[in-house]
């Protein structure tokens, strides 16, 4: 090996890697939820799609209104093979409060000790995470990330790109 070939070697293996993109293995995950079970990203391989909502914190405005457009419009993706959450660093308690408040019909996730938000590479430099929706294909591979989430319009827009990635119908 020339020094080169050794020096590029050793900054992939020093540096950070670079932010999660579709084509990549999404990062496995297991989950409290606020309906009272864990959620592993492995349980649901091979059975369906996985949406992942991550959104900055419990009861601020627009994670309050993209949890409704969530929960009023739930029926838009209960269309689809695919298991869908809100998920946040908050702590599980609040995130329980957070759903039964909203009237949510399906699990907001809790990364209290912000592992998972690192691997999706989602974490804010002041500890929250921030808005970005993940698809990921039951094959465990990133098939679509939104990086500009609309609050007000989430499920409309989530049922629009489980379309368009062609996820099956729920049977």
């Amino acid at each position: 090996m020339n020094k080169i070939t050794i020096l590029l070697l050793l900054l992939c293996w020093v540096l950070p890697g670079a932010a999660l993109e579709v084509g990549d293995r999404a990062p496995d995950f297991s989950l409290q939820g606020s309906d009272g079970q864990t959620h592993t990203l492995a349980d649901y391989r091979g059975k369906a799609a996985v949406v992942l909502a991550w959104f900055p914190m419990a009861y601020t405005r627009g994670c309050t209104i993209e949890c409704k457009s969530l929960a009023e419009n739930g029926h838009l993706l209960k269309a689809f093979n695919v298991k869908y959450f809100m998920v946040s660093v908050d702590p599980l308690e609040k995130n329980k409060a957070f759903a039964e408040q909203q009237k949510a019909d399906f699990p907001l996730l809790s990364d209290p000790d912000k592992r998972i938000a690192k691997a999706y590479d989602v974490l804010h430099d002041k500890g929250y995470s921030v808005r970005h929706t993940f698809y990921i294909g039951s094959d465990g591979i990133i098939k679509s990330i939104d990086r500009n989430v609309r609050p007000a319009s989430s499920a409309q827009d989530m049922a629009a790109k489980l379309a368009e990635l062609g996820v099956p119908a729920a049977s």
